[in-house]
């Protein structure tokens, strides 16, 4: 476990704030960017949601600016050659970091808004694949939406990340797919340590592989890493609960899904947290580590100083620069 010096705040000086105000500010600090375009589009299915946005690589690290972004963001369709890109960096010779959203595993939060967070890291030289993936359905009127969809969320990530390879040399050629880092956010963060663990998932798991995926590491940023500490807390309105398809499925299904469970992984996995975030706290990161370490695998812990939920994934915050620092440590 490691601390960070607090990074300054986008927001602000937020210091002393009541926790819910400080949030907020936060939350709208990071919220504030215009989404950016993606430089290609590609599909790994039917399903509208079911889409990889890929950012060039165009910062330190790539061999200068790429071409210029095609700016319409629509998907190729399924089965169909992906749109390529151009540029002048040469094939495969950046980092492939592989974004995956948050929002609670709900509908109205999708890609969009982790779009200027990748392009954050696309300027910082990595090649960058953004998933979408279905998420839970709106909910009954005056009700929040759902969190999550099962089996269809597992299904989306599993068959994104499978198909992410052979899309990626065909779409972004920079890409190195061999330095290949997974990130995530939030509900974002359960995901990409999910698929780093499909290999030790339950026999007879419709997503279980035959090994461990190929990849550098893992950098999960305020993950829901641990269902029941989760659970306990009332983590986004219930919502590992609701993924779950609710109580009477939780028992059955748990195995399958909660990333404290399926340890050790033999994957490097670093878990950056805000000491002060208030959506998912800190003492869901911590169990998931202690986990980790009663199974012999010791994960990372960067605990930030005066940082909550959102400056992570905030362009404009240091604490995302530290995340990519952290990324860069797995992926160079």
């Amino acid at each position: 476990m490691s601390d960070a010096a607090a990074p300054r705040d986008a927001a602000g000086d937020l210091a002393g704030r009541d926790p819910v105000a400080r949030d907020a500010a936060e939350e709208a600090s990071a919220f504030s960017h215009a989404p950016v375009e993606p430089d290609g589009t590609a599909a790994y299915g039917d399903h509208p949601d079911q889409v990889i946005d890929f950012y060039a690589p165009r910062g330190p690290g790539s061999s200068g600016e790429t071409g210029s972004p095609s700016g319409s963001g629509d998907a190729a369709p399924a089965g169909s050659a992906p749109r390529g890109l151009g540029g002048s960096a040469p094939a495969g010779s950046a980092p492939l970091v592989v974004v995956l959203h948050g929002g609670a595993w709900r509908a109205p939060y999708d890609r969009r808004h982790v779009t200027p967070f990748a392009d954050f890291l696309a300027r910082r030289g990595f090649a960058v694949a953004n998933v979408e993936y279905r998420r839970g359905a709106e909910g009954p009127a005056g009700e929040p939406p759902v969190a999550g969809r099962w089996p269809d969320t597992f299904d989306d990530v599993a068959a994104a990340l499978d198909a992410l390879p052979a899309l990626a040399e065909r779409t972004l050629p920079q890409a190195d797919t061999r330095r290949t880092v997974l990130t995530g956010h939030s509900a974002g963060g359960h995901l990409v340590l999910w698929a780093a663990a499909r290999h030790v998932l339950p026999a007879g798991s419709p997503w279980r592989t035959d090994g461990p995926a190929p990849l550098r590491g893992v950098v999960a940023l305020a993950p829901i890493a641990d269902f029941e500490a989760a659970g306990k807390l009332g983590v986004c309105g219930g919502a590992v609960l609701q993924l779950l398809g609710g109580g009477e499925h939780f028992a059955e299904r748990q195995p399958h899904a909660d990333p404290a469970l399926l340890l050790p992984t033999g994957i490097a996995t670093t878990v950056v947290q805000g000491r002060t975030d208030v959506v998912v706290p800190q003492a869901v990161a911590e169990a998931y580590a202690d986990a980790a370490a009663r199974a012999g695998e010791p994960a990372g812990l960067t605990l930030l100083e005066d940082v909550g939920h959102f400056p992570l994934i905030d362009p404009a915050a240091d604490a995302c620069a530290v995340v990519a620092e952290e990324i860069a440590q797995l992926a160079w």
